[in-house]
């Protein structure tokens, strides 16, 4: 088994941003761990198959949370390969399938309410953003503790920019999937954005538990691999 990041690059606002899904080899499976903004599907393809995988091996998508760049090419993955398994925590699974309003919607709507008028124009875009993404059934949800992957991977529940987000823990690799419960800078281990954290000090409590892990490889969405 083992993990590789994947480096996707775009342009927004003008500038190059990256972000880093993670793909899972197991037993010439792969596993790929949250799928980017709407329109990333080709990108993401295109990573997998630099790394000499293909798309016809991919079993299933792990989903950390319930955020645009996360699920924003869910829905195609599962219209071009629907063998797909999709695993997403029991709490998140909820907005991920429609099923209830996700959290980050109600917030940035009751965000909009004390908007200053400058930022108000980006405020309504983000909104439809997220009233634009397509919900997708959830195949396996998963709670805190849960081993899966042939019992090779450990859930662990990082609530706090999220109330559902999970990482993952690979003890036999040390190593640890963080989705947003954090991200990487200046070499460090940080929380993701704590202006848009649903829970703060959740989240610290969180980026506690998976340092407490003492993994020698954090696979970060945001700032990409850190080797401790």
């Amino acid at each position: 088994m083992k993990i590789i990041e994947l480096p996707i690059e775009f342009e927004s606002n003008g500038q190059k941003n990256y972000i880093y899904p993670s793909l899972i080899i197991l037993n010439n499976e792969l596993t790929l761990v949250d799928t980017g903004y709407t329109n990333f599907f080709t990108l993401i393809e295109n990573e997998i198959l630099k790394n000499r995988h293909e798309i016809k091996n991919l079993k299933n998508i792990i989903i950390t949370h319930y955020d645009d760049d996360h699920i924003g090419s869910l829905y195609d993955f599962k219209e071009r390969c629907p063998w797909i398994n999709i695993i997403a925590s029991e709490i998140e699974s909820k907005y991920i399938s429609g099923e209830i309003k996700s959290e980050r919607l109600v917030q940035a709507e009751e965000m909009l309410e004390n908007m200053p008028n400058e930022e108000m124009e980006f405020g309504k875009w983000f909104i439809q953003q997220l009233k634009n993404l397509k919900h997708v059934s959830i195949d396996e949800k998963v709670n805190d503790g849960d081993m899966i992957l042939d019992n090779k991977c450990k859930v662990i529940s990082t609530p706090g920019h999220t109330s559902g987000h999970i990482s993952l823990y690979f003890p036999s690799l040390k190593s640890v999937i963080t989705g947003d419960a954090a991200v990487k800078e200046n070499d460090e281990l940080v929380i993701a954005n704590p202006q848009f954290c649903l829970n703060v000090e959740k989240a610290e409590q969180s980026l506690t538990k998976i340092k407490n892990l003492k993994a020698e490889n954090y696979y970060c969405y945001h700032g990409g691999k850190l080797t401790l």
